[in-house]
């Protein structure tokens, strides 16, 4: 290939339509292979100019900006600045823009454009704007930004012969060059106000629904009255998942309660019936009961995810995020981390910068998984009184929306601690697509809580039912002599094991009960329930003190510090065995789950002896 062929380079963010574009260019002329010294595809291909000439194209990686975050934005800002090694500095750059997204893509653009190399652009997608009712006027950002536009439909080769002409008469011009539109180096936020205006100024013509959608995100997403509307929105969340469950939570209790009576009157004293009633009822029944709240949390998220607005939310978090060292690409990852931590470790494989993605891994288990949700209602429902505070809002939800919050916020202080220490560095940028709005299908929404519901029950079934089962065989045996004056859990090997535990948590208000939950509590969250309701249904007396509620068990045997300091102490504690697992597989090291488990107990340890000598002083 001579080097009088003109070199041209596809520019433009992912999903912008770069290879369909790419293909109906050069047909089957083209070759893959992997650039020198790195993994990132190499797409190149030859093309017949209008006037006759060949030329060869390049495809270049989807980039977001042309300060590299990865090996692929780093490939496409070397090819631009002809720093790549065996490849010359393009003489033609085409800028691939999607239409339905002309107002983000363009901030990239206009980046590209203060390099001031020869440019055309190629508005891709021109039909599915149109379908969105979009009507954008090419010939007004071809004078808004000095370069020529072409409308394209690169899946259906539409445009492509309007696209060659301005390429030969682009290289062929003694000057290709154009006014810069923005300063070189010009900040993220410069860019993307200067995109937003270009945007309006093009869009000649728009549909009602997306003229509301606008305004709607004008306010979803407004750097002082967004973040307000998203925390009204959790804090109704939290208070309905008190409110609404409750009913249902008393059926599933009344159905344990004669399950337990008809268990008791149909078998004989002894040891099956102590392991139904005790270990199995009390135990995993405990968990269940919960069942309720969580399906309606996993509603309110559903919900969210459906009609578009978990991306707003997301969008809204960055700022956030972007004070304590992360980028955006770091909230998807914790967010699915609000369901369980495991499935959003493994997220962060999304996120390209290493030191990003091990910050976000190390403080995923500090948000509140839906396992610590039956823990804190029943700590809530049995030390936090059940009054209304205002019109529509309880004292019980508003707790548990501040230890949501509480999380967040503890992961955003120990983000920043890691960012300026251990991973040390700067933060990437960040850009999202917004969705569109829709309604929530209602088949879809119901398909995901039944998901949820299966998964939790199945969890019940497996993980929870042979970890209490273990317990309650641990608190059984060996049975303490007849008439002797020692309580059952003190004399059995769980009793002895807490009892080993105890000194090193009673100095922030625990008890051995609570020493001997913490133990199976890291097989799952859910387990410190069970193993709490098992632990008094063993050491009851008598049958009416085993069917008394979990509860009032507490409300009789904690102090209100000791249960905050409970509360506390979960906000922080080591997520179950299988997050340390999936943190040892996806970080390639031990060293880092022990820095998370060593770092997390202390912290864990520390926020629940505060709160309980807070407490304490106060007299509460």
């Amino acid at each position: 290939m001579t080097a009088a062929q003109p070199l041209i380079a596809l520019v433009g963010n992912p999903n912008a339509g770069k290879s369909a574009l790419f293909n109906a260019l050069t047909g089957a002329r083209q070759k893959i292979a992997n650039y020198p010294g790195v993994t990132v595809e190499r797409k190149a291909g030859r093309m017949a100019l209008a006037d006759g000439r060949p030329a060869e194209i390049i495809d270049l990686p989807g980039s977001y900006s042309l300060n590299p975050t990865s090996p692929d934005e780093a490939v496409t800002r070397k090819v631009v600045m002809g720093e790549q090694e065996g490849e010359r500095q393009p003489d033609l750059i085409i800028l691939v823009i999607d239409a339905t997204n002309m107002e983000q893509h363009l901030a990239f653009a206009l980046e590209v454009l203060a390099l001031g190399r020869p440019v055309v652009m190629a508005l891709n997608m021109v039909d599915l704007a149109a379908r969105d009712g979009l009507t954008i006027d090419p010939a007004r950002l071809s004078a808004q930004l000095d370069i020529p536009v072409v409308e394209t439909v690169a899946v259906r080769r539409r445009g492509l012969e309007e696209l060659n002409t301005a390429i030969s008469e682009r290289l062929s011009a003694s000057d290709a060059t154009h006014q810069l539109p923005i300063t070189p180096g010009a900040p993220m936020r410069e860019r993307r106000r200067l995109a937003e205006t270009i945007a309006r100024e093009a869009i000649v013509g728009e549909t009602t629904s997306r003229r509301l959608s606008q305004q709607a995100d004008a306010i979803l997403l407004h750097p002082i009255f967004g973040p307000l509307i998203l925390l009204a929105l959790l804090f109704v969340i939290f208070q309905a998942v008190f409110s609404w469950a409750d009913p249902l939570m008393g059926l599933i209790e009344s159905g344990a309660e004669a399950l337990s009576g008809l268990v008791t009157a149909t078998l004989p004293e002894g040891f099956f019936r102590d392991l139904i009633t005790e270990g199995l009822i009390a135990g995993v029944g405990s968990v269940v009961v919960f069942l309720p709240q969580i399906l309606i949390l996993f509603l309110f998220i559903l919900l969210m995810e459906a009609s578009g607005y978990m991306a707003r939310a997301a969008f809204i978090m960055d700022r956030l995020m972007a004070l304590v060292g992360l980028s955006g690409r770091s909230f998807i990852p914790l967010l699915s981390s609000f369901a369980c931590a495991i499935p959003g470790i493994m997220a962060t494989r999304s996120i390209s910068d290493s030191r990003d993605r091990l910050t976000t891994i190390l403080i995923a288990p500090l948000m509140t998984c839906s396992a610590r949700l039956p823990v804190y209602t029943v700590i809530i429902g049995a030390f936090i009184p059940n009054t209304s505070i205002a019109t529509g809002v309880g004292l019980q939800g508003l707790v548990l929306f501040g230890l949501y919050l509480f999380g967040v916020v503890g992961a955003m202080l120990v983000a920043w601690v890691l960012r300026a220490t251990v991973t040390r560095g700067a933060a990437g940028g960040f850009l999202m697509e917004m969705p569109k709005y829709q309604v929530p299908r209602l088949r879809d929404v119901l398909l995901g809580l039944w998901q949820r519901a299966w998964i939790f029950l199945r969890r019940a079934g497996t993980i929870i039912f042979a970890v209490t089962i273990g317990l309650w065989l641990l608190l059984s045996y060996p049975q303490k002599p007849v008439g002797s004056d020692i309580s059952q859990v003190d004399y059995s090997a769980a009793g002895r094991i807490a009892g080993v535990i105890e000194p090193v948590v009673a100095p922030i208000g625990f008890s051995r009960d609570i020493a001997l939950a913490l133990i199976p509590a890291m097989a799952a969250r859910e387990v410190a329930v069970a193993a709490l309701a098992t632990t008094y249904a063993v050491d009851a007396e008598d049958e009416d003190e085993q069917a008394v509620e979990l509860g009032q068990q507490l409300a009789g045997r904690w102090s209100l510090p000791t249960a905050l300091a409970f509360l506390a102490w979960f906000v922080f504690a080591p997520q179950c065995l299988s997050t340390i697992a999936v943190t040892r597989r996806e970080t390639n090291s031990w060293r880092w789950p022990i820095f998370m488990l060593v770092y997390l107990f202390a912290l864990a340890w520390i926020a629940a002896g505060i709160t309980f000598w807070t407490a304490s002083a106060l007299g509460l």
